[in-house]
């Protein structure tokens, strides 16, 4: 061999290494790494906590909901009874007084009070009556009873109402019974 071929020694005395020895690890240290699995197993622990208290939250927020619905629909109607009593302690107390009264004027009196008792109650909670007499029939709001001829009506008009109709909130909750008029027949 030439004095070119052969191995030179380093200056330290060692010999030289294989290329990329140096960068497999140069500080390989188990603390450091224990230290870093330990820290992430508790932050893995933290977060799994998190997600429990979150899904017990869930389970508390779903049940507590269900049971406020539930109310709301047991009591939906709880002012609006509330309010009614009056309307009710009055037919009572003018039902008494009309067994030993024989005036019918206080009779209707107290009959008036108390339906204008009612209106006001219902008007309170969003009820309005209707009462389409004279008006195009509305075949949403009004259901038709029978038809008569009527030369002085405009067909397809309220002649009559048999029996009021309601909305509730101006949605309907019970269309006015009536009668319409129809163009008189040519005879």
């Amino acid at each position: 061999m030439s004095n070119e071929e052969q191995p030179q020694p380093n200056p330290a005395g060692q010999t030289p290494e294989a290329p990329g020895a140096e960068e497999s690890s140069p500080d390989f240290n188990p603390a450091a790494l224990l230290k870093q699995l330990e820290e992430t197993q508790a932050q893995a622990q933290e977060n799994f906590d998190k997600a429990l208290r979150t899904q017990a939250e869930m389970d508390n927020l779903r049940k507590r909901t269900a049971r406020d619905v539930e109310n709301a629909r047991k009591f939906a109607l709880e002012k609006f009874a509330s309010e009614l009593l009056a309307v009710r302690d009055s037919l009572e107390l003018g039902l008494d007084a009309a067994r030993g009264e024989t005036d019918v004027d206080k009779i209707r009196e107290g009959t008036e009070l108390t339906l204008k008792m009612l209106a006001q109650v219902m008007e309170k909670f969003g009820v309005e009556a209707l009462e389409p007499q004279g008006e195009r029939f509305d075949p949403d709001k009004h259901q038709a009873m029978s038809m008569q001829e009527n030369a002085e009506l405009e067909p397809n008009t309220v002649m009559a109402v048999l029996q009021k109709g309601y909305l509730l909130n101006e949605r309907l909750l019970r269309p006015a019974m009536v009668v319409v008029t129809k163009a008189p027949s040519d005879k």
